[in-house]
């Protein structure tokens, strides 16, 4: 069974590009890479020659003779005279070229040449890039994918790529949803939220209509990305990063979410670790959120980078660290307001980073003042507050009244209710965050902004 992906959309318009320059496809581990560009390749073209690095070593010696076009078809035809190398036919696919990231320094010389398609993919590339002799800057395209998103999600459970249309369509206009769409809505969001976005997780409930054996696969999932540490770190740094990857559940459910270093190790400090936090967030396994020195323009820049939240990339994957008898209760009783609201965090820090957003909170040294997550439109900064249920917003409430806020005019807080607006708050449901960005364009471009 495939499941359709974003990806697809995007390898379409890179084939019909004239000019389309190689492909870097990044992503952490298991979330459907091979499997989307095999099912591209096979539609697309009459040769296709797979190399995969870390299952096929002996192909690591393709670049011994050199970077050209012919050189690596040369060397490729050597250890397998069967290769057809048809021009303008044919896709040469570099797999897992994490085990071979030399491979990139060739891709300026596919660019040039322009007779053969080349797509490499691969996990963990941000951390290879650097020993990459040359990476061809400019004569490539990367393109990051990450686990499936909650509309990839409804796709799988059978809806209609238009479903999205319809729930847009009703944040903007500002009416209730039927109870009926409610009701299916809130459920396919629980099932994502326990079932995460990684592809063998969601194609076993698919496929079953169960949740039977997902959590045995998420929890495999884990001990792979450990096996990946120890694999792919350097020395001293495996022992680091395992102790902030282990400390995430941990510390999410604390009452005071900011992730502390001093809670990882006796005697750890932030410069000795933000190696380990960047090797994770480049290998698509965290989401870093960074606190605001002020709430106002620009976000980027205006961050403190030793104050963030840690939250994991995907959260069926943060539910498979916790301890039995919490996954029980979450499972048996549907309480996903433990972890004192941090799982309602990490699956709507999740939706946000892949709709396309970066992450930002606030915390006033001086107060409670707390905001889980802004956004922006080209003129106003936009607070997100997330709510386990529908409870008070004292928080966004004076980030808005506030004079000392003057580029925030209006918040948007995420409930367990329907869509309504009061008083500059515009509450919706949390399965409605996939389309905030969307939401923030929209309104901007087509209604005044509140007054």
């Amino acid at each position: 069974m495939y499941l359709k992906r974003k990806t697809d959309l995007f390898l379409e318009s890179w084939k019909q590009t004239p000019d389309r320059k190689p492909l870097i496809i990044k992503g952490a581990r298991q979330i459907g890479k091979t499997e989307t560009i095999r099912r591209f390749a096979e539609k697309h073209y009459q040769s296709i020659i797979e190399i995969n690095f870390a299952l096929m070593p002996n192909y690591r010696v393709i670049t011994t003779d050199g970077y050209t076009v012919d050189a690596v078809n040369r060397a490729i035809s050597r250890l397998n005279p069967s290769v057809r190398l048809i021009p303008h036919e044919t896709l040469l696919f570099f797999d897992e070229i994490q085990d071979h990231p030399d491979i990139a320094t060739c891709l300026k010389s596919y660019a040039q040449d322009g007779r053969y398609d080349v797509i490499c993919s691969g996990s963990l590339l941000g951390l290879y890039y650097k020993s990459i002799e040359s990476n061809s800057i400019g004569y490539k395209t990367d393109y990051l994918m990450r686990s499936m998103d909650f509309e990839e999600f409804l796709w799988a459970n059978g809806y209609e790529e238009d479903i999205s249309n319809s729930l847009l369509d009703a944040l903007l206009s500002g009416n209730p949803l039927p109870e009926a769409t409610m009701q299916a809505m809130n459920a396919r969001f629980l099932d994502h939220f326990l079932l995460g976005g990684m592809p063998a997780v969601v194609r076993s409930f698919v496929e079953s209509g169960t949740f039977s054996g997902t959590a045995d696969i998420q929890r495999q999932l884990i001990l792979d990305y450990e096996e990946d540490i120890m694999k792919y770190a350097d020395g001293m740094d495996q022992t680091r990063i395992l102790n902030v990857f282990r400390h995430i559940p941990v510390q999410l459910a604390r009452e005071n979410k900011k992730f502390q270093i001093t809670k990882v190790a006796d005697g750890a400090r932030y410069k000795d670790y933000r190696g380990a936090i960047e090797w994770l967030q480049n290998a698509g396994i965290i989401n870093t959120c960074y606190c605001l020195h002020f709430p106002e323009l620009p976000l980027k820049g205006n961050y403190d980078e030793t104050k963030y939240k840690i939250y994991m990339a995907d959260t069926g994957l943060l539910l498979a660290m916790l301890d039995e008898e919490t996954l029980f209760d979450l499972r048996s009783n549907k309480n996903l307001r433990t972890y004192k609201g941090g799982l309602y965090e990490n699956i709507i820090s999740e939706i946000l980073v892949k709709s396309g957003c970066d992450l930002y909170y606030f915390k006033r040294n001086d107060s409670t003042l707390e905001e889980d997550f802004f956004l922006r439109t080209p003129e106003n900064i936009v607070p997100v507050e997330v709510k386990s249920t529908n409870g008070n917003s004292k928080s966004l409430r004076t980030l808005i009244d506030s004079d000392h806020y003057p580029e925030i005019r209006f918040g948007i807080k995420l409930a367990d209710t329907n869509i309504r607006y009061a008083n500059g708050i515009y509450t919706f449901p949390h399965f409605t965050a996939f389309l905030l960005r969307r939401y923030l364009r929209e309104k901007f471009m087509i209604d005044p902004l509140p007054s």
